[in-house]
Protein backbone atom coordinates (compact mmCIF):
# COMPACT_ATOMS: atom_id res chain seq x y z
CA UNK A 1 0.00 0.00 0.00
CA UNK A 2 2.91 2.26 0.51
CA UNK A 3 3.79 1.85 -2.73
CA UNK A 4 0.95 3.10 -4.47
CA UNK A 5 0.78 6.27 -6.01
CA UNK A 6 -1.05 9.29 -3.54
CA UNK A 7 -3.61 11.51 -4.58
CA UNK A 8 -3.64 14.92 -4.85
CA UNK A 9 -3.65 15.33 -0.68
CA UNK A 10 -1.23 12.35 -0.22
CA UNK A 11 -3.33 9.69 0.12
CA UNK A 12 -2.31 6.44 -0.72
CA UNK A 13 -4.66 3.70 1.35
CA UNK A 14 -6.90 2.60 4.47
CA UNK A 15 -6.77 0.00 6.28
CA UNK A 16 -9.91 -1.04 7.61
CA UNK A 17 -9.80 -2.99 11.04
CA UNK A 18 -12.92 -4.73 12.65
CA UNK A 19 -13.04 -5.20 16.71
CA UNK A 20 -17.28 -5.60 18.32
CA UNK A 21 -18.80 -3.21 20.93
CA UNK A 22 -17.47 -6.29 23.43
CA UNK A 23 -14.29 -4.35 23.25
CA UNK A 24 -16.24 -2.00 25.32
CA UNK A 25 -18.64 -3.55 27.18
CA UNK A 26 -17.39 -7.00 27.91
CA UNK A 27 -19.92 -10.06 28.72
CA UNK A 28 -19.48 -12.17 31.42
CA UNK A 29 -17.42 -15.50 30.61
CA UNK A 30 -16.32 -13.41 27.30
CA UNK A 31 -12.99 -11.99 29.02
CA UNK A 32 -10.67 -13.35 26.26
CA UNK A 33 -12.79 -12.07 23.17
CA UNK A 34 -13.82 -8.92 24.89
CA UNK A 35 -9.92 -8.48 25.37
CA UNK A 36 -8.95 -9.39 21.78
CA UNK A 37 -11.20 -6.87 20.33
CA UNK A 38 -10.11 -4.00 22.90
CA UNK A 39 -6.37 -4.87 21.48
CA UNK A 40 -7.98 -3.99 18.09
CA UNK A 41 -9.55 -0.62 19.37
CA UNK A 42 -6.25 0.14 21.23
CA UNK A 43 -3.97 0.10 18.32
CA UNK A 44 -5.71 2.25 15.66
CA UNK A 45 -4.77 5.88 16.80
CA UNK A 46 -0.99 4.35 17.25
CA UNK A 47 -1.21 2.62 13.85
CA UNK A 48 -2.48 5.37 11.70
CA UNK A 49 -0.25 7.64 13.40
CA UNK A 50 2.64 5.13 12.26
CA UNK A 51 1.61 5.04 8.99
CA UNK A 52 0.62 8.58 8.96
CA UNK A 53 3.65 9.48 7.08
CA UNK A 54 2.87 7.32 3.90
CA UNK A 55 -0.28 8.38 3.53
CA UNK A 56 -2.57 5.77 5.08
CA UNK A 57 -5.22 6.18 7.30
CA UNK A 58 -6.01 3.10 9.87
CA UNK A 59 -10.11 2.93 10.72
CA UNK A 60 -11.73 0.16 13.01
CA UNK A 61 -15.59 -0.56 13.03
CA UNK A 62 -16.76 -1.91 15.89
CA UNK A 63 -19.98 -3.86 15.63
CA UNK A 64 -23.02 -4.67 17.30
CA UNK A 65 -24.91 -7.35 16.54
CA UNK A 66 -25.23 -8.47 12.96
CA UNK A 67 -26.92 -10.67 10.82
CA UNK A 68 -23.29 -13.27 9.57
CA UNK A 69 -23.32 -17.04 9.71
CA UNK A 70 -22.62 -17.72 12.80
CA UNK A 71 -25.70 -16.47 13.92
CA UNK A 72 -27.93 -17.48 10.99
CA UNK A 73 -26.81 -21.03 12.75
CA UNK A 74 -28.94 -19.76 15.55
CA UNK A 75 -32.67 -20.53 15.48
CA UNK A 76 -35.34 -17.71 14.38
CA UNK A 77 -36.59 -16.90 17.74
CA UNK A 78 -33.28 -16.25 19.45
CA UNK A 79 -32.02 -14.39 16.17
CA UNK A 80 -35.69 -12.00 16.92
CA UNK A 81 -34.86 -11.88 20.70
CA UNK A 82 -31.24 -10.47 19.87
CA UNK A 83 -32.23 -8.21 17.14
CA UNK A 84 -34.62 -6.36 19.64
CA UNK A 85 -31.96 -6.08 22.19
CA UNK A 86 -31.33 -3.12 19.93
CA UNK A 87 -32.64 0.20 20.50
CA UNK A 88 -32.85 1.53 16.79
CA UNK A 89 -33.62 0.04 14.40
CA UNK A 90 -34.59 -2.95 16.36
CA UNK A 91 -33.21 -5.30 14.19
CA UNK A 92 -29.66 -7.44 13.40
CA UNK A 93 -27.38 -5.25 11.36
CA UNK A 94 -27.19 -6.46 7.93
CA UNK A 95 -23.80 -7.04 6.04
CA UNK A 96 -24.47 -4.25 3.64
CA UNK A 97 -24.78 -1.72 6.63
CA UNK A 98 -21.20 -2.43 7.25
CA UNK A 99 -20.11 -2.22 3.75
CA UNK A 100 -21.56 1.11 3.49
CA UNK A 101 -19.78 2.66 6.35
CA UNK A 102 -16.47 0.85 4.78
CA UNK A 103 -17.06 3.03 1.93
CA UNK A 104 -18.15 6.41 3.41
CA UNK A 105 -14.83 5.65 5.66
CA UNK A 106 -13.18 5.33 2.56
CA UNK A 107 -14.40 8.50 0.53
CA UNK A 108 -13.89 10.55 3.87
CA UNK A 109 -10.49 11.49 4.02
CA UNK A 110 -10.51 13.05 7.58
CA UNK A 111 -11.86 9.86 9.18
CA UNK A 112 -8.10 8.62 10.45
CA UNK A 113 -6.93 6.81 13.96
CA UNK A 114 -11.17 6.55 15.13
CA UNK A 115 -13.20 3.79 15.91
CA UNK A 116 -16.52 3.72 15.05
CA UNK A 117 -19.43 1.73 16.49
CA UNK A 118 -21.88 0.22 14.17
CA UNK A 119 -24.31 -0.94 16.74
CA UNK A 120 -28.11 0.74 16.81
CA UNK A 121 -27.13 2.30 19.93
CA UNK A 122 -26.97 -1.00 21.21
CA UNK A 123 -24.90 -1.57 24.80
CA UNK A 124 -24.02 -4.75 25.73
CA UNK A 125 -25.85 -6.62 28.99
CA UNK A 126 -23.00 -8.11 31.41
Amino acid sequence: MSQNNPDADGHRGLVVNTASVAAFEGQVGQAAYSASKGGIVAMTLPIARDLAPLGIRVVTIAPGLFSTPLLAGLPERVRNFLGQQVPFPSRLGHPGEYAHLVQALAENPMVNGEVVRLDGALRMQP
